[in-house]
């Protein structure tokens, strides 16, 4: 494919190299600033950082920002002319996509092809395909650069609450999707207000779209789904398609499973959605798989030990999922992008990434879910097994679009809608006009 960096074809389990035009500590003395979300990937980062300012001598100044605050602070800091920020966590979704155009991300073609700057060793290749093709802008050009790196990342798959599911499904986990929209309404009446048969993402509000569109890319089968439009519009801006078929029957399920849940579920977003499931009072929860170690810790979760994790029941002959990145970036007016680029090398490296990853069970190189290490010690086996699956048939979920998080907001509006019980074909009929209206008023992406 072209514009992929093509340094990058060998495996190695650690980053030293006997390559003599490349040195760790080609920028020794100087200074980078990084700015970095609140994540579980920070916080599995941290006892590192000295490691790297040993081997490369250079100094590491860190700003770490809670989220939701984060969003603001990162695109206020990397156009802030008063601000310094070399490398930065960047989320791969649309906001990336609107960064790069304003112009405010640097390329790292030119650094990860450049053989002094990159090992031979660091095997680019070894995150998936569909991890690699979300940081690459203009999508689907010939001449695409790429702008980010995966650092973690979430597919969408099925937890399971074991204890409820033995005790009243006698251990049978559901096999398709309309088999789990049944089952987990049939459990709410069983838990007659003690537990639910599923707990979901529930806000009217664009930040659960990247689990609806896990769910409705099972729905939507093998059908390609190519980057910028994705699922949702057919080759073009002005061609929204939530009318087809399959599109309406996932965008019902998931407000099916929404009413198999309990009453404030509208309130939910992922944090009160994860609590109430490591309480035990759902038996199944849809969502990013990094909540996965979480649920079998028992320092923070009442049902550790008895937690279930498959890839999403099929809605049609295989299951398939999507999936969402972070990754990491350099802001365009980085000072020392080159000494940027080190950092982000050794940091999503085969050796430091496995590191980092036992604190967010999402490490995105394929080897470290196979090669044995400290990483694949620590993941549950039933969990490794259910991400590896998912990571197989997993697409991004993310639509290039500077306006898309409009968009989305409308589309979890309406699934509110088919909850609270209007009916599915004209919500979403409704929201087909919509978006055409919407989309007509936005400039046009190019």
């Amino acid at each position: 494919m072209m514009g992929l960096p093509l340094a990058c074809h060998r495996s190695k389990t650690n980053i030293s190299s006997k390559n003599h035009k490349f040195d760790w500590q080609q920028f020794a003395g100087e200074e980078i600033f990084l700015l970095l979300d609140d994540h579980p990937w920070t916080e599995g980062l941290k006892p590192y950082v000295s490691d790297f300012e040993a081997l490369t001598h250079i100094k590491t100044n860190i700003k770490i920002v809670p989220e939701p605050e984060y969003f603001k602070v990162m695109e206020s800091t990397i156009q802030a002319e008063t601000e310094e920020v070399d490398a930065f966590f960047l989320p791969m979704d649309s906001t990336a996509y609107r960064l790069w155009r304003k112009g405010l991300l640097h390329s790292l073609t030119p650094l990860i092809n450049n053989p002094q700057l990159t090992l031979s060793d660091y095997n680019f290749y070894d995150f998936p395909e569909n991890f690699r093709l979300v940081g690459m802008y203009p999508p689907e050009s010939p001449n695409s650069e790429l702008f980010g790196i995966p650092a973690t990342f979430e597919a969408y798959i099925l937890f399971y609450n074991k204890i409820l599911i033995n005790q009243y499904l006698n251990g049978l986990v559901p096999k398709t999707m309309t088999e789990l929209v049944d089952v987990a309404l049939q459990l709410k009446e069983m838990g007659e207000g003690k537990f639910f048969g599923a707990v979901m993402r529930g806000i009217p509000s664009d930040t659960i779209i990247d689990t609806v569109t896990g769910i409705l890319l099972n729905h939507w089968g093998s059908q390609p789904s190519p980057l910028p439009h994705n699922i949702w519009f057919d080759g073009d801006w002005q061609k929204p398609r939530l009318s087809d078929q399959r599109i309406r029957e996932g965008l019902r399920n998931y407000a099916k499973l929404m009413q198999a849940g309990p009453p404030n579920i509208k309130e939910m977003d992922w944090p009160e959605a994860t609590r109430l499931f490591r309480e035990g009072k759902a038996a199944f929860y849809i969502d990013a798989s990094l909540f996965g170690p979480d649920f079998d810790n028992p320092e923070v979760s009442d049902i550790a030990g008895n937690v279930g994790y498959t890839v999403l029941p099929p809605s049609g002959k295989t299951s398939m999922t999507g999936h969402w990145l972070w990754g990491l970036g350099i802001a365009q007016k980085s000072k020392n992008p080159q000494a940027a680029w080190l950092f982000i090398q050794w940091a999503t490296s085969q050796a430091i990434e496995r590191k980092i990853s036992v604190v967010t069970g999402g490490a995105p190189r394929f080897s470290s879910w196979v090669t044995p290490s400290v990483y694949t010690e620590a993941m549950n086996i039933d969990y490794a097994l259910a991400v590896q699956t998912a990571m197989r048939t997993s697409r991004p979920t993310v639509v290039l679009h500077s306006n898309w998080n409009q968009v989305a907001k409308a589309i979890a509006t309406t699934i509110q809608e088919i909850y609270d019980g209007a009916k599915q074909e004209v919500a979403v009929a409704k929201l087909q006009t919509q978006i055409q209206q919407m989309m007509g008023g936005f400039p046009e992406d190019d």
